[in-house]
């Protein structure tokens, strides 16, 4: 039996509804029951040692354990340190590891590192913003109370001078939707940002790709974790917040918040399954719903009811769920309608939201430019979606209208998801997508684009199993490519051999149909780009999915357009 990891969970999270601390064990084909119970018994002795309290938590899975236990919020170093000291007491106990410190001298440690660690003042704190009705975010640098332009945050070193000299009479928090899923979260907060850009309100939003304050840029990366929902719901300008939350950062870290009036999952697909023990999709839908959990009763959480994981699962929610649909005859649907219940469905070519028998035409497909006349099936279920949380935020039916119509899959205002480049003659694609789920929507959207000749750009990371990655191949082929080109990642290999992907993605191929003679090796993501560009002839469509060279890609594709570059001209590069 090893210990793989101790961190802490700083908020709601798939074991606790509250922060604590969390160990990944692996058990090397030890019995997970044995290991369990040893270390229920051991953290006991320690807590009550100690005099803490709270139930203990345990997940076994495929690989191993989860063990957590939830711990005050100021003292959530020294909880990793006694669940680390309790899983040595186990492991000793089953035989595994040498026997550990005496227990008297383990507590007297472990009190003295709970003691360097404490704060008063901050539990005291997070008690009366609890009593008020406001949101605490702490972390290791800041403190902050109330949310947007209703929060204040100190130092947190300053912090404890200032108790006194709250001003709470202007202290409040905000909105805030929290949006996560396998595919399309980037899409729906952005959607969301527009609306309520609509509505007057200046909206945060955080995404894989930044944080954005309006139209302002505030931080460019992958913002989905917890550090990016704090830029945001700290900086004074925000009125409503849209936040991004990555399968990762809520398996790390917890949900960044406790508190949000709606959460978006918009579907459960393939991607990531391996990591903390999550290996199967069962398990990854329940990672996603954690948002539910900061959802109170009175709240929305907006589901993907054509998903049937979270079909199955929406129905035990604490909170009021409003379904979304691509299938107007839904038969789940109907009688959650019939009950006074809340829908967004497609039925014809219109985008249309059900409160029970009441009917409120949002948009029709022809006139919101992410649907693509209907052809990109994902991103109406987006907008069905994010429909839903929008009317669940209490924005006006004319601002969710007025988004739907003017956001548009340009790079200016949606990068890297659907952007489409027409070069004389040539069409390009440009997509994020990275996962079976995401590619197979992606070539029902290529599909409906006419094209005398296909080309694909594709690669994947190293961390993905090998039928994963054989899976993205097959989606791939779903694109009828008459040529591919296959880019080397080499940032994500994430311990494999260079070339080892772009092997299996090959082999696939070929058993799909595809010519060994049709298949392209490019050393990056911009030279296969390149290459996809050097092959096309007028006609063709290039389907380039784009990852750790996006920004590279969407400037040369700009210059190309700008320049007036003809097919089968030499193709080159912007000044940097």
């Amino acid at each position: 039996m090893r210990l793989l990891d101790s961190r802490r969970l700083t908020g709601p999270s798939l074991l606790l509804d509250e922060p604590g601390a969390i160990l990944e064990v692996a058990l090397d084909g030890a019995e997970p029951e044995p290991a369990i119970a040893a270390w229920r018994a051991a953290l006991d002795r320690l807590r009550g040692a100690l005099a803490w309290s709270g139930a203990a938590v345990a997940r076994a899975h495929r690989d191993g354990l989860s063990l957590a236990f939830p711990a005050p919020i100021d003292v959530l170093y020294a909880a990793t340190e006694v669940n680390e000291a309790a899983w040595q007491m186990a492991a000793a106990a089953l035989g595994s590891e040498p026997a550990p410190e005496p227990l008297a001298a383990a507590v007297t440690r472990l009190e003295t590192a709970i003691e360097e660690e404490r704060k008063p003042w901050l539990q005291a704190l997070a008690a009366e913003a609890n009593r008020r009705g406001v949101t605490l975010l702490a972390d290791d640098k800041r403190i902050s109370v109330g949310l947007g332009v209703g929060s204040r945050a100190w130092p947190e070193e300053e912090t404890p001078r200032v108790l006194d000299r709250i001003p709470w009479r202007g202290i409040h928090d905000v909105p805030v939707a929290l949006v996560t899923g396998t595919n399309g979260k980037t899409t729906s907060v952005r959607l969301l940002g527009a609306i309520a850009a609509a509505a007057g309100r200046v909206a945060g939003v955080t995404s894989t790709d930044g944080v954005t304050v309006h139209d302002e840029v505030v931080a460019e990366g992958d913002y989905s974790g917890p550090n990016g929902a704090r830029t945001v719901l700290r900086d004074r300008r925000v009125e409503i917040a849209m936040l991004e939350l990555a399968r990762g950062g809520i398996l790390r870290r917890g949900l960044a918040l406790p508190r949000a009036q709606v959460a978006l999952v918009t579907n459960v697909a393939n991607d990531h399954l391996g990591e903390y023990g999550i290996f199967d999709l069962d398990a990854l839908t329940e990672v996603k719903l954690v948002v539910a959990k900061a959802v109170p009763p009175e709240g929305r959480v907006t589901l993907n009811a054509d998903d049937p994981r979270l079909l199955a699962r929406g129905a035990h929610l604490r909170c009021r769920v409003i379904w979304f649909t691509l299938d107007a005859e839904h038969p789940a649907l109907l009688p959650h309608r019939a009950r006074g219940g809340e829908a967004c469905v497609l039925e014809g070519d219109e985008l249309v939201f059900y409160r029970g028998r009441d009917r409120e035409v949002m948009a029709r497909l022809a006139e919101v430019p992410l649907a693509f006349g209907g052809a990109a099936r994902h991103n109406v279920a987006n907008a069905l979606g994010v429909i839903g949380v929008a009317v669940a935020l209490a924005l006006p039916a004319a601002a969710i209208r007025a988004g739907l119509r003017t956001f548009e899959t340009s790079h200016a205002s949606n990068p890297g998801r659907a952007n489409v480049w027409r070069l004389q003659g040539v069409s390009a694609l440009v997509d994020f997508a990275h996962n079976p789920h995401g590619l197979v929507a992606l070539a029902q959207l290529a599909a409906s684009m006419p094209a005398r000749r296909r080309g694909i750009v594709i690669g994947q990371a190293g961390d993905r199993d090998d039928e994963a990655i054989r899976e993205l191949a097959r989606a791939a082929a779903g694109v009828r490519p008459d040529r591919v080109f296959l880019k080397e990642m080499e940032y994500y290999l994430r311990g494999r051999e260079r070339g080892a992907v772009s092997d299996l993605l090959a082999d696939e191929m070929g058993r799909s149909g595809v010519a060994h003679a049709a298949i392209e090796r490019c050393d990056s993501e911009l030279e296969a780009v390149r290459a996809a560009l050097a092959w096309a002839r007028e006609g063709d469509l290039l389907v380039l999915t784009t990852h750790t060279q996006r920004d590279e890609v969407i400037a040369l594709l700009e210059s190309l357009s700008r320049t007036g570059w003809r097919p089968g001209s030499p193709i080159l590069m912007p000044p940097a």
